[in-house]
């Protein structure tokens, strides 16, 4: 990443059972947001939930439930008014695609932690 871009960051916990059916919605949202302009698509399950030496940690913030695990995603843009053109091709693409009634989320999206970045330093 290189300063000046613009990165939209996620944390969300998701019921493991619910895993293939996240990866599976997540697949498609990276093919739909790469083919609108963005530059990269990460989904990332936690993998060191309590490092040593780390008071606060995304496990912590996240507040998983028993039998829930920690993402990490985050989307890549040139910009944030880039990221706005892009947003705004995906949320048409998807609003024809499925209605509202459609998109069943495979996590409780009021513990869905979202913010928009600004690419200070970076290569």
């Amino acid at each position: 990443m290189t300063k000046g871009q613009y990165v939209d960051g996620f944390v969300l916990s998701i019921p493991k059972k619910n895993t293939a059916r996240y990866k599976k919605m997540a697949r498609e949202a990276c093919e739909v947001w790469k083919k609108f302009g963005a530059l990269d698509y990460k989904e990332c399950i936690i993998n060191d939930p309590k490092p040593k030496s780390v008071t606060f940690t995304f496990f912590k913030m996240a507040k998983p439930k028993p039998g829930e695990v920690v993402w990490f995603s985050f989307i890549v843009y040139k910009s944030r008014k880039h990221r706005d053109v892009v947003n705004k091709k995906v949320m048409s693409y998807f609003d024809k695609k499925y209605s509202k009634d459609d998109i069943k989320m495979p996590f409780d999206m009021k513990r869905f932690a979202y913010g928009g970045f600004k690419v200070e330093v970076g290569m």
